[in-house]
C-alpha cells in the first residue's frame, strides 16, 4: 500500500492502444494518466472486451505492454447503477482518519470486508445486463486493490471512476478525502454519455453523497429511479428537508441501516425480481 502512494508518475509518454486490429495513439498527462476517445471500425458486441496498451520506447518499439478491459453497455438495459465505494460497498471508516489508515495499512484485498449482503444485492441489480459504475473518492492509486477486492468478493464488475492520482505520505493519510465534488462531474459524464438510461444511485451519509445526488436530481429530472443511502456513524446526517425534496421530485430517498432494507425496497419497486 505504501508503494502505491510513493510511486512516481511519468508524464508526456506516447501510448499505443490496440483494439480489434486497429492501432491508436495518445499521450499521458502530467499525472501519468491518459484518456482518449477511439472509434473502432468494427461493431463491438455488448459486454467486456480486452484492449492492449503499450508505451512507445525511444527506438519506436513497444515496451511495458499491458492488457486492460472495457465495457460495451447492453442495447436495452432496464437501468444503470451508480454506486460509491467507501462505506457503501467496502467497510472503510472514511470519516475516521486513524481507523481508516489502520485498515489501509494492515489489510489487503483478501482481508478487507464488504458490508453484509452487498454482493448479492448488486448482482440482483446488475442482472447480467444493467451496467454498474463505481464513482468514488478513492484515488487511482487504489485501482488494482479495488479490482482484486471486487473479484474476490464476487461483486459485479464495473468501470471505476476514481479521484486523481496522489503521491506521498500526506496523501495516503488523507486518502479518500477532499470536497468529493469530483463525484458530481463523473455522474454528469455518465448520465450525458447514456442519455436514454435512468439510474439508481447508491451512497452513504459520510461523504456528502445526499448533497451530490441532490444536484444530479436537479440537473437530470426524471432520470433517477431511486436513491439508497447507507447511514454511517451515530449522527443522523439526513435532514427531513432533503428527503422531502427527493419525494417531491418523485424519487424515494431511502436511508438504510442494512443492505437488506434496500434489497426489500428494490424488490417492491420491481428493480430486482427475487430476494433469494
Amino acid at each position: 500500500m505504501l508503494g502505491r502512494y510513493f510511486s512516481t508518475p511519468i508524464p508526456e509518454m506516447k501510448v499505443k492502444i490496440k483494439l480489434s486490429g486497429q492501432e491508436f495513439e495518445t499521450v499521458s498527462d502530467e499525472l501519468g494518466y491518459f484518456s482518449e476517445w477511439i472509434y473502432p471500425e468494427k461493431t463491438i458486441e455488448p459486454g467486456w472486451h480486452p484492449i492492449h496498451f503499450s508505451i512507445c520506447g525511444e527506438d519506436g518499439t513497444d515496451v511495458c505492454v499491458n492488457t486492460g478491459e472495457f465495457l460495451m453497455v447492453h442495447d436495452h438495459p432496464d437501468f444503470g447503477v451508480i454506486s460509491d465505494i467507501d462505506d457503501t460497498v467496502l467497510v472503510s471508516h472514511a470519516t475516521q482518519i486513524l481507523r481508516k489508515l489502520r485498515l489501509i495499512l494492515t489489510k489487503n484485498a483478501k482481508t478487507r470486508l464488504p458490508f453484509e449482503g452487498v454482493a448479492k444485492f448488486y448482482r440482483k441489480l446488475h442482472n447480467d445486463k444493467n451496467p454498474v459504475f463505481y464513482v468514488s473518492s478513492s484515488e487511482w492509486n487504489l485501482y488494482d486493490f479495488l479490482a482484486d477486492f471486487f473479484e474476490i468478493r464476487n461483486i459485479p464488475k464495473g468501470p471505476f471512476l476514481l479521484q486523481e492520482f496522489k503521491s506521498g505520505f500526506r496523501d495516503l493519510f488523507f486518502s479518500g478525502g477532499g470536497s468529493h465534488l469530483h463525484k458530481i462531474q463523473k455522474i454528469q459524464r455518465l448520465m450525458n454519455l447514456y442519455p436514454g438510461l435512468n439510474f439508481i444511485l447508491i451512497g452513504d451519509s459520510g461523504q456528502r453523497d445526499p448533497e451530490i445526488y441532490k444536484k444530479a436530481l436537479h440537473e437530470f429530472p426524471g432520470r433517477i429511479k431511486a436513491v439508497y443511502i447507507r447511514k454511517i456513524g451515530k449522527k443522523d446526517e439526513f435532514e427531513e428537508e432533503t428527503i422531502k425534496l427527493f419525494k417531491e421530485k418523485g424519487v424515494e430517498l431511502l436511508m438504510m441501516e442494512t443492505t437488506k432494507q434496500a434489497r426489500q425496497h428494490a424488490l417492491k419497486m420491481g428493480y430486482i425480481t427475487s430476494d433469494n
